[in-house]
């Protein structure tokens, strides 16, 4: 029985030597490939990270941390990392320089947007500190039911709207098309709150 040598197998093997001209190897780095320099979106991602620093870098960490926010979902690996840390760096800023609000509806324009960015127990904090001060915050009690509503705390929910609609009967008719009550709609104290001729 014949057996190849290892000398004949390796005289039919083919060695490359030499890469296309074509191919450049890209630098990697820990999280992976880089992005070649002339990649626009990457370009665009790093063109608006500046700017949200400079934003930061000038004390207006509000604006800053909803432009960290809304690049976070898109943006290249090697940044998020750094994007994460701004958004924490900023929401701590804004809380240190809660007392520099013009006004308790300034204040509770920022709690909202704690809200819609999922930020829960710092956007309570924020209506509560406002109730401290203003007992008859309608709009207040009205973050708080949007909050509980969101979050399926129906009781809590039910609560804050009562208080918000017995303050300003307008919420009643608001809360009617707000898809932030969806999972406490079909509550029936919520129904009979909002469609009490019903």
């Amino acid at each position: 029985m014949a057996t190849k040598s290892a000398s004949s197998t390796n005289s039919k093997t083919v060695k490359l030597t030499g890469k296309p001209a074509n191919l450049r190897k890209m630098p990697r780095t820990l999280v992976g490939n880089t992005h070649p320099p002339d990649d626009p979106a990457r370009k665009s991602a790093v063109t608006h990270y500046e700017s949200a620093i400079k934003l930061m870098q000038s004390g207006k960490y509000e604006k800053a941390h909803s432009e960290f926010v809304k690049m976070l979902e898109a943006a290249p690996p090697d940044l998020a990392a750094s994007i994460r840390r701004n958004i924490t760096i900023c929401l701590a800023q804004s809380q240190a320089h809660s007392n520099q609000f013009q006004s308790p509806e300034e204040r509770y324009d920022y709690a909202i947007s704690l809200l819609n960015h999922g930020h829960y127990e710092d956007a309570r904090e924020h209506l509560q500190a406002i109730l401290v001060k203003e007992k008859s915050a309608d709009y207040a009690f009205y973050g708080l039911a949007l909050l509980a509503g969101m979050t399926g705390d129906a009781d809590r929910c039910i609560e804050h709207l009562t208080e918000a609609i017995r303050l300003n009967g307008q919420y009643r008719l608001q809360a009617r098309n707000d898809s932030d009550f969806d999972s406490v709609c079909e509550d029936p104290r919520f129904t009979e709150l909002l469609y009490p001729e019903a």
